[in-house]
């Protein structure tokens, strides 16, 4: 967080000083650099359906994905409302999958925006979770990860929520990935449920 892209004027109290909504537009050039495919988190420390981020840079981040289609990339938003909003003036590539994080029970509506864009992935990140999510309605969804919380203040996930959300999965064929139990640091509870690791991936749609 200390690289000097980062370091915008901020708000002390959502986001902290130098951690201010910012645009890159010479990083949209790095993916026609790149010589082999990759899988491209998008957004790993920000929001690209932040209502500061205008919607020229959304769509200008969508025209580079769609126009590197060796490359794929997963990209993941709270604001699902936004994106729902403005969906129709995208350009959604098949090598696009779109998220919404479900950390709560009160967040569920973001599953239904989701649903009402085009992404040819569909899927939810309920990370950190933070309670139970019983009856999710996965339809239309086609990936559900889900992990803990880490860092020195971490909250501890239930393991019965995790595998509340597995069978969900498991009973409307959903591909199901644990990502971690969390802790202190990422690892340090490892990512095994029920003696072993569940690492499905979603299914590629054929256009």
């Amino acid at each position: 967080m200390g690289a000097e892209k980062y370091q915008t004027d901020g708000n002390s109290v959502t986001s902290g000083p130098g951690f201010g909504v910012a645009i890159h537009p010479k990083a949209l050039q790095q993916p026609y650099k790149w010589r082999s495919p990759k899988v491209v988190f998008v957004n790993s420390m920000s929001d690209l359906f932040h209502a500061k981020v205008p919607l020229s840079f959304v769509q200008d981040v969508f025209d580079v994905i769609a126009d590197t289609p060796q490359h794929t990339y997963q990209a993941l938003t709270k604001r699902a409302h936004r994106m729902a909003r403005v969906a129709d003036k995208l350009n959604w590539p098949n090598n696009l999958w779109m998220g919404v994080s479900v950390e709560s029970a009160d967040v569920v509506n973001r599953i239904d925006h989701l649903r009402e864009t085009p992404a040819a992935i569909r899927f939810l990140s309920c990370e950190p979770l933070l309670e139970a999510l019983p009856g999710l309605n996965l339809d239309s969804i086609d990936w559900v990860i889900a992990g803990g919380e880490s860092g020195p203040n971490f909250r501890p996930m239930d393991p019965a929520w995790v595998e509340e959300i597995r069978d969900q999965c498991e009973e409307a064929n959903v591909p199901f990935f644990f990502k971690q139990w969390g802790g202190r640091t990422p690892k340090r509870n490892g990512r095994e449920l029920n003696g072993r690791t569940w690492d499905s991936m979603p299914r590629m749609k054929v256009s």
